[in-house]
């Protein structure tokens, strides 16, 4: 059922998001979870991409896990944020812009069981992936603009 779930959650969310006007998503409504939507440049692309993620809050930070739900290779918005580090988060309703920094070592271990105690499917994607070290990011608020002035507009 995970493996299904890691089919259906991303383009449910995105749907759940657009019709609440961006105040949920399917995952935050149905779990309760704490959803970030990410908008990322796309590394092929050029493009604006956004995807819901399970965010992490700590402090004016935002941890993220990219576990692709244990698959064999990393997801599209980690090669996005390696190739811009530079994002836009909207969570409840409110955006602001981000800057992207790979953890290493103990604060990745730590920040990734942080994550497994939010979502214990956290530990079975480590055990699925087991042939990858998962990534784990936090995200800053980006100092080069404002707080409240994200680009929460930019198309998806």
């Amino acid at each position: 059922m995970a493996r299904f779930y890691g089919v259906i959650q991303p383009p449910l969310d995105r749907l759940v998001y657009r019709l609440s006007h961006g105040r949920t998503s399917a995952t935050a409504w149905l779990a309760g979870l704490p959803i970030t939507m990410l908008t990322t440049t796309g590394a092929r692309t050029g493009l604006p991409r956004t995807t819901p993620l399970l965010g992490l809050p700590d402090g004016e930070e935002i941890i993220l896990i990219a576990s692709n739900y244990g698959r064999p290779g990393h997801p599209a918005w980690y090669y996005n944020l390696r190739a811009d580090q530079h994002a836009t988060i909207v969570i409840d309703g409110q955006s602001r812009d981000v800057v992207a920094y790979e953890l290493h070592g103990a604060e990745r271990e730590r920040d990734y069981r942080r994550g497994e105690e939010v979502f214990p499917g956290f530990t079975r994607y480590r055990r699925w992936a087991a042939d990858r070290t998962i990534p784990v990011l936090r995200l800053r608020p980006d100092v080069r603009t404002p707080r409240g002035e994200g680009t929460a507009g930019r198309p998806s």
